[in-house]
Parts: C-alpha cells; sequence; structure tokens
C-alpha cells in the first residue's frame, strides 16, 4: 500500500538532503514499508546510471551538509538519520547503555569491543585502514563486517563520510571508501548531551509516533518490525 505522506522526488544531493531534514528517517533501499525508501523515489537517470552523478556520489556530500547519522540502522540495510532524531533513536537502540556500561553488563561480544575499541581510538578512519590496523583480511582476524554491522545498528558507530581516491590530475575515481566514527565523536556534545535525556522506552514511542504521522495506513506490527 503506497503511502500518502512520505512524498519526495529526488534529482540532486540538494533534494536528498532536504528529504533527510524533513522526514527525519529516509533508508537507501526499499524496505518493508513500500516507498519508504530513496530508491523508490529517485530519478531513474541518477540509480546506478552510467556517466551520471547520482546517488552514490551524493552520500558523502549529503552526510557533511545536512549533519546526518549514516550506516545500517534499519532492517540491516542503510538509513539516513536527521542529527534531530539520531539522539532519540540511539537511545532505544543502545537500550539506555554508553559502551563501557554494555561492556560491564557483560553485554558485547569480544570481538565487537576489539574493533570499537580500535575505532575510537582512530576515528574518523577509512575502513581499509581500520581493517589494516586491526589486522582483518584473507590471512587475519575474521568477523569484521558482522561486527560493524551489530555495531551499526547498536548505534555505536556511524558511517561519517566517503572518500574518493585521486589520479595525480587530482580527479576522483572508483568506489567512494566508507570512513567511520562514534555518534559522539561525530556529533560532539550535541549528541552526548541528549541521547539519555529520555528513558529508550520514551524514545521509542516517540519514534513510533513519528513513523505513524509518516505512515498513518501501515500497521503497526510493521513497524515495530522496521524498528527491531
Amino acid at each position: 500500500m503506497k503511502n500518502t505522506e512520505f512524498i519526495f522526488y529526488i534529482r540532486s544531493g540538494k533534494d536528498l538532503v532536504e528529504a533527510v531534514d524533513a522526514f527525519g528517517f529516509v533508508p537507501l533501499f526499499a524496505g518493508i514499508i513500500p516507498g519508504f525508501s530513496v530508491e523508490e523515489h529517485v530519478d531513474p537517470e541518477r540509480w546506478f546510471a552510467e556517466g551520471k552523478e547520482g546517488v552514490w556520489e551524493w552520500k558523502g556530500p549529503v552526510i557533511r551538509d545536512c549533519g546526518c547519522a549514516y550506516g545500517k540502522f534499519l532492517e540491516n540495510k542503510s538509513v539516513f538519520i536527521s542529527k534531530e532524531w539520531f539522539p532519540d533513536f540511539a537511545n532505544y537502540r543502545r537500550d539506555g547503555y554508553d559502551f563501557d556500561s554494555r561492556c560491564d553488563e557483560g553485554l558485547v561480544f569480544y570481538r565487537d569491543k576489539d574493533l570499537y575499541e580500535l575505532l575510537e581510538s582512530n576515528a574518523p578512519v577509512l575502513s581499509k585502514r581500520l581493517k589494516m590496523l586491526g589486522n582483518y583480511g584473507k590471512d587475519g582476524k575474521k568477523g569484521f563486517d558482522t561486527s560493524m554491522n551489530r555495531l551499526q545498528s547498536q548505534c555505536y558507530v556511524l558511517i561519517s563520510d566517503f572518500i574518493y581516491e585521486k589520479t595525480k590530475d587530482g580527479n576522483t575515481f572508483g568506489w567512494g571508501v566508507a570512513e567511520y566514527s562514534t555518534p559522539e565523536k561525530f556529533f560532539g556534545s550535541c549528541f552526548r548531551e541528549n541521547v539519555y535525556v529520555r528513558s529508550p522506552q520514551e524514545s521509542y514511542e516517540k519514534i513510533m509516533d513519528h513513523l505513524h504521522s509518516l505512515f498513518p495506513s501501515v500497521k503497526e506490527e510493521i513497524l515495530k518490525k522496521v524498528l527491531k
């Protein structure tokens, strides 16, 4: 069922920035809520179009321009979340724990702890450098993607930019390399001072109310599944 509230059309990075600011949560790929994604609203010529700048080139500038969080936050898929909504989302996903407190309670996999501490001490850090520092790879440690996805889902890590390789002439080429950081470092005091001001349940209810306002015809169990 198509919603009538979550409506926008993306032809440029500016359009995407405006969508993130307006709706707060903007998944990149289509999911279980019809129409709730960039993929379903973007000009087809800006989605994997050869020889034209499009969504993949816009991701880094959008993060920088609107100061939003980006990472695998919903349905294990990449999502833009505005700086206004991310503290409540992180509070809910963290269940009120900062990372040290979660470790103290024995709620962290040791591989996740090792990766988080390495990332936190070097952030912002490119994914390929982080893998090198942690000796992840074919002949080294395994589980980088699994731990990274879990840390993003729990909102202890986000993607802070995408960096492109450059030729000697200064022209960019290839795919952008993800740069990782923590919300505490990326957002600074505006995040640290607001992430735990409510209970996790209060943050959850606030987000659910917001999603209900965007998708009044979508059943609550579907919204709950998206946030799970």
